[in-house]
C-alpha cells in the first residue's frame, strides 16, 4: 500500500535519458510535490541501488539539477566510464514556499519530513531497484547545501554520506536571497535551524562530510568559516576550493567530486 494518497508517475513511452517525473501527495506538506528520478539504465536487475537525494536553491525546482545543471549527464558519464559504481539521483522540489523554504520544518508544513522520510519513500514506491537497503546519500547547492549539510548532521543514522556545493551555512544567510522575512519562517528556536549546532550534536554519529565553494562565490567566507569551525571541534570534514562563482556552470563541474566522494564510501 503506498503511503501516499496520491502518486503520478510519467509513463515510460514518453520518458528520456533516465529521467521520470513523479508527484505525490505529501501528507508532511499537506499538499502535492514533485520529484525528478534519474535511474541509469546499468541499473537494470540491480537491488539495493544507492540513492543520492540532490536538494535544489533558492527560486528553484525539481527539474533545476536535471535541466540546468545535467546531473544525470554527469552521473550517466560517470557510470559509463566506471569512474562510480550506478546510483540513481532523486531531486525533489523543496515544496516551493516563497523563494525557498530552507528545507526547514515551518509551523504550517515540514518541508524536513519531506526530503528526509518521504522522498526515499517516493523513490522506493516508483523504482523497484532501490530499496529499503540502499544507501542514502544527500547533496545541495547554496540553500541545498544548507538544507544537505543540516539534515544529513541532524539525521547521521539516515545518510551514508553528506556534501555541499556553495552552501549557505546559516539560516540568516537566506535574507541575502529571498524575498520573505526571516520571520515568516516561523521557526521555534535558533538552533534547530543551525548547521553547526546539529554537527556538534551528533558528531560522534556523523557520516563522512565534503563541502566545496567557489573563490569568486559572495559565500565563500562563510564557507571558510564553517570549515574552521568543524575543524575547531574535532568535526572530520573535507573542504576545498576551485575558481569560480555562485553559478550552474561551477554547480555542473563539481557535482562529479560529490557523486565520486559518494561512491568512495560504497566500496
Amino acid at each position: 500500500m503506498s503511503h501516499f494518497r496520491t502518486l503520478e508517475v510519467s509513463h515510460p513511452k514518453f520518458e528520456s535519458n533516465g529521467l521520470r517525473c513523479i508527484t505525490v501527495k505529501s501528507p508532511a506538506l499537506k499538499r502535492r510535490a514533485d520529484i525528478t528520478l534519474f535511474v541509469p539504465e546499468e541499473a537494470e536487475g540491480k537491488t539495493d541501488l544507492p540513492l543520492a537525494i540532490l536538494l535544489h536553491g533558492v527560486y528553484g525546482s525539481h527539474w533545476n539539477w536535471t535541466m540546468v545543471g545535467g546531473a544525470h549527464q554527469v552521473a550517466g558519464r560517470l557510470i559509463k566510464e566506471e569512474d562510480i559504481q550506478p546510483i540513481a539521483l532523486a531531486m525533489p522540489s523543496d515544496g516551493l514556499w516563497g523563494d525557498g523554504s530552507g528545507y526547514l520544518q515551518h509551523a504550517d508544513a515540514d518541508y524536513e519530513k519531506w526530503i528526509v522520510e518521504e522522498v526515499p519513500q517516493a523513490t522506493r514506491e516508483v523504482e523497484p531497484s532501490v530499496t529499503v537497503g540502499s544507501r542514502l546519500f544527500i547533496c545541495g547547492l547554496s540553500m541545498g547545501g544548507f538544507g544537505a549539510l543540516r539534515l544529513g548532521a541532524k539525521y547521521p543514522q539516515r545518510f551514508a554520506a553528506i556534501s555541499g556545493h556553495s552552501s549557505i551555512t546559516r539560516f540568516d544567510q537566506m535574507k541575502d536571497f529571498v524575498e520573505e522575512p526571516l520571520d515568516l519562517y516561523g521557526l521555534s528556536q535558533s538552533e534547530e535551524s543551525s548547521v553547526i549546532h546539529w554537527m556538534r550534536n551528533n558528531k560522534e554519529d556523523l557520516p563522512p562530510i565534503r563541502f566545496d565553494c567557489g573563490t569568486e562565490d559572495s559565500l565563500l567566507e562563510a564557507n571558510r568559516t564553517l570549515d574552521r569551525e568543524l575543524t575547531a571541534e574535532g568535526i572530520e570534514h573535507a573542504y576545498e576550493e576551485f575558481p569560480g562563482a555562485h553559478s550552474w556552470e561551477y554547480w555542473h563541474d563539481h557535482l562529479r567530486d560529490s557523486l565520486i566522494f559518494f561512491d568512495r564510501h560504497l566500496r
